[in-house]
């Protein structure tokens, strides 16, 4: 592995083996539900790059969407096995279809006056906003897919990023299909 793989210390190069894949769950909102399905990846050796679940339009009802990796036959049985907890109500692969997908990245920027301008002039070329400001940090929140978000952070990476927050991948379908 180059050191141009890593950024902030984490290995960004994918195994180019194993395709990604964007898993949508809708589950009854439950204790210990969450802890069932991580529990089930984690069981099978597969690590989950991304999860976000939340409450949907339903208080009973969450929506969880997971980022991994594998191949066709190691996904399928996995949604399978999702398929089979109780309280899952359905699982897609939205790898498999047209989707739509978001991030949220919430970035703390060194805004020392030589790097103000700079920082400001890519914020608005990525559409993102200044989201709070001190004398010399700036917080910066941008919404995106994958590409966006990584476009970004390569952008402001040589001007001296401080911290970063992650949401993670939602999905959904595009058309008129719907998990509901």
């Amino acid at each position: 592995m180059c050191s141009s793989d890593l950024k902030f210390g984490v290995n960004l190069k994918p195994d180019s083996r194993k395709m990604q894949h964007t898993i949508s769950i809708v589950m009854n909102n439950r204790f210990g539900v969450l802890s069932r399905v991580s529990g089930l990846f984690s069981s099978r050796g597969f690590n989950i790059e991304s999860l976000n679940v939340a409450e949907s339009s339903d208080p009973k009802v969450s929506r969880m969407t997971i980022v991994t990796r594998g191949d066709k036959a190691k996904i399928e049985q996995i949604t399978k096995q999702l398929n089979k907890l109780i309280d899952v109500i359905k699982v897609v692969d939205l790898t498999e279809e047209s989707f739509v997908d978001r991030e949220l990245l919430l970035i703390k920027m060194n805004a020392e006056a030589r790097v103000r301008e700079e920082i400001l002039r890519i914020v608005d070329l990525f559409r993102a906003k200044v989201v709070d400001v001190s004398t010399n940090n700036y917080t910066i929140e941008v919404t995106g897919d994958e590409g966006k978000i990584t476009g970004f952070l390569d952008m402001l990476s040589p001007l001296g990023i401080k911290e970063i927050v992650r949401s993670g991948r939602i999905a959904i379908s595009r058309g008129n299909k719907s998990l509901n």
